[in-house]
């Protein structure tokens, strides 16, 4: 089975490729000229330069292949031009399906993201069949990963043999970037999160998220959404499962949506829009966090012989990679 898999020197996708291999797959990977690479070896794999925002530069890995999945994503809680972001998630996904069409690609997994689900702000667990409508997405990566999946969901719809997933939020290791919650593991590792909001999310092992992207190559139902979860926590709750792993002290004191408004739009204004830089924090994260982002697995358990974990061992593996890759202190 030669399988061509985007945005695989990314956190999900490396966990993706190395599942892969070890199915016996015959790998093909999409990579960027500036892609970092070192979480790829080990693998028989042909790497493929190219970019979603010029597709025609994928027609040819595409071609004679099995399977297609589709991970990558401009996964960013602020960007400067939004513009960028919709061309690669949404455009890029547009024209990814068309392309895997005319090469005639029989299976495809696209890999969406719990964050398009219908959210409530009393902490409601909810799962696909939970009404939603694109009024609910905040931020640019909600609204475009929204799009993209409307534009998998259609291709379905038409035809095309296309897979949902959506996981929640990985835990794990290679988390190199960091992603938004690789930092969280981070700031609390460097004794940088000195207080918390209260917000709860559903957090997954990065190797389960992995092995149900090959098992949902042959499995599922076109046109269908798939939530890959794990354990419902709130944010003091998963604090306090680092602190019990490390021994470091959870913090005690909870931070008003008020104030830790206030502050993202101070750290937002002068290093976002006067320093360039990516900020700590964001209005649309704050905004986010009013909601408890709790979801249900069990139609993936029903349809996928998906199994929930405990997320301790994932967490004890997030924790030990960043120690041991210097991005936190080791113990």
């Amino acid at each position: 089975m030669r399988v061509f898999l985007t945005g695989a020197t990314g956190f999900v996708g490396s966990h993706v490729a190395h599942a892969l291999h070890a199915a016996g797959a015959d790998l093909r990977l999409l990579t960027r000229k500036t892609s970092r690479t070192e979480h790829l070896a080990g693998l028989n794999a042909e790497l493929v330069t190219g970019d979603l925002c010029h597709p025609e530069s994928l027609r040819a890995a595409l071609t004679n292949c099995d399977r297609l999945i589709h991970v990558a994503a401009d996964y960013r809680l602020w960007v400067r031009d939004p513009a960028a972001m919709y061309a690669a998630n949404v455009e890029g996904t547009r024209a990814l399906l068309r392309l895997a069409r005319e090469t005639a690609v029989p299976r495809i997994v696209y890999t969406s993201s719990v964050a398009t689900m219908g959210f409530r702000s009393d902490g409601t667990i909810v799962d696909e069949d939970t009404p939603v409508e694109i009024d609910q997405m905040i931020g640019h990566y909600k609204r475009s990963k929204f799009l993209a999946e409307q534009e998998a969901i259609a291709a379905a719809h038409a035809g095309q043999h296309v897979i949902v997933l959506n996981p929640t939020t990985p835990i794990g290791s290679n988390d190199a970037k960091p992603t938004p919650t690789g930092r969280i593991v981070v700031d609390f590792l460097n004794r940088n999160f000195p207080a918390y909001v209260d917000t709860g999310l559903n957090f997954v092992d990065v190797e389960d998220v992995a092995t149900m992207h090959v098992r949902a190559l042959e499995q599922g139902t076109p046109g269908e959404r798939y939530i890959l979860g794990g354990e419902n926590l709130t944010l003091k709750q998963f604090l306090d499962r680092m602190a019990a792993i490390t021994g470091l002290p959870s913090p005690s004191m909870r931070v008003p949506n008020s104030v830790a408004m206030t502050f993202a739009f101070f750290d937002e204004w002068i290093t976002g829009r006067l320093r360039g830089r990516e900020p700590r924090a964001t209005a649309e994260a704050v905004r986010m966090g009013r909601k408890k982002m709790f979801a249900s697995s069990a139609k993936a358990e029903r349809e996928l012989g998906y199994q929930v974990r405990p997320i301790g061992a994932a967490l004890q593996s997030a924790i030990q990679w960043f120690r041991a890759h210097g991005y936190a202190p080791v113990a």
